[in-house]
């Protein structure tokens, strides 16, 4: 009979070389009758806020305008495409492909105070602008206060609510 020591990990690192095998086993690309197996990528994106509006940057590196599509449907800003494969030589012969290729979709929930109607998008170098301006009502404004006597009027900042459901109710 053989004595094992007791290992309070082994059960803890049998996971992590599962959770291993799964991202390194067959994930990697693969290579087809055109050159590449067709995945699944999702382009970069920034996405930022100023006074006037909110700002979305999308990295589209080597696509065509044609290439992919931009809508806005129920607070709902939805970006998809699909970027081609292209051996350039019948004869070339690929070592490492690591840009990625195939068709995306990125959506993303737009908050309350933009406004889709008015949305401007920009492709230029690659990177995709998209700007949503923001509700008159959610602006920020100044608010002159008039008073009695020789004082002389005194402005103040205005910030926008929160939102008209905690104006109702406070």
């Amino acid at each position: 009979m053989t004595i094992t020591r007791y290992d309070p990990f082994r059960d803890l690192r049998n996971l992590q070389e599962e959770v291993n095998r799964l991202f390194t086993g067959n994930v990697g690309r693969s290579f087809e009758d055109e050159g590449i197996a067709r995945g699944s990528w999702s382009p970069s994106v920034d996405i930022y806020e100023n006074k006037e509006q909110i700002v979305l940057e999308a990295e589209l590196p080597g696509m065509k305008r044609e290439e992919f599509d931009l809508s806005i449907e129920n607070n709902t800003l939805t970006l998809r495409g699909e970027r081609q494969f292209e051996k350039k030589q019948e004869t070339d012969n690929y070592h490492r492909v690591e840009r990625a290729y195939g068709s995306f979709t990125r959506s993303f929930t737009l908050p309350n105070t933009v406004s889709g109607e008015g949305a401007t998008a920009d492709y230029r170098n690659g990177v995709l602008r998209v700007a949503i301006p923001k509700r008159e009502e959610t602006k920020a404004r100044r608010i002159e206060i008039k008073s009695e006597g020789n004082e002389t009027p005194k402005t103040i900042e205005a910030k926008p609510e929160a939102s008209k459901a905690t104006a109702a109710n406070g």
